[in-house]
């Protein structure tokens, strides 16, 4: 379910830039959330430099690479894993893309259980189905 979303602007990094930012997202939502990576999604959203603006100016005028991130995890995730989310993502657009820390903003989202799907299932159903699995598993050893 973990999902990370950087909004990034067009032309100021490079593939590999962007290869190695979205497989340190999945790396860091796996470490953290212990999470499988099967169900970790990260993307980046272009924005064209005469569609962004950062301190009052269009990006293709005063050139800063300020990009944003949005995470979502599941409501109940401890605040000490969301800040190291957003410590962590922070990170990685400082050390993958060399964009200057001051300039990185983002945003942890809590999503309820019963208001995410997967595979149009709430997760909240999801989750109680995989609790009564493991615990039908450890009866049976």
């Amino acid at each position: 379910m973990p999902i990370v979303n950087f909004h990034l602007v067009e032309g100021l990094s490079t593939p590999e830039q962007d290869e190695a930012l979205l497989i340190g997202a999945c790396k860091l939502y796996a470490e953290v959330l212990k999470a499988p990576t099967d169900r970790i999604r990260a993307f980046i959203t272009p924005h064209r430099p005469g569609q962004f603006a950062v301190g009052g100016e269009l990006v293709s005028r005063n050139g800063l690479h300020a990009p944003w991130f949005d995470c979502i995890v599941l409501d109940g995730r401890s605040l000490e894993d969301r800040h190291r989310l957003l410590a962590g993502f922070t990170d990685l657009l400082v050390d993958c893309l060399g964009v200057q820390r001051a300039l990185v903003r983002g945003c942890c989202r809590r999503v309820p259980p019963e208001d995410w799907a997967i595979a149009g299932v709430p997760a909240s159903d999801v989750r109680r189905d995989e609790i009564e699995a493991r615990a039908r598993a450890a009866a049976a050893d």
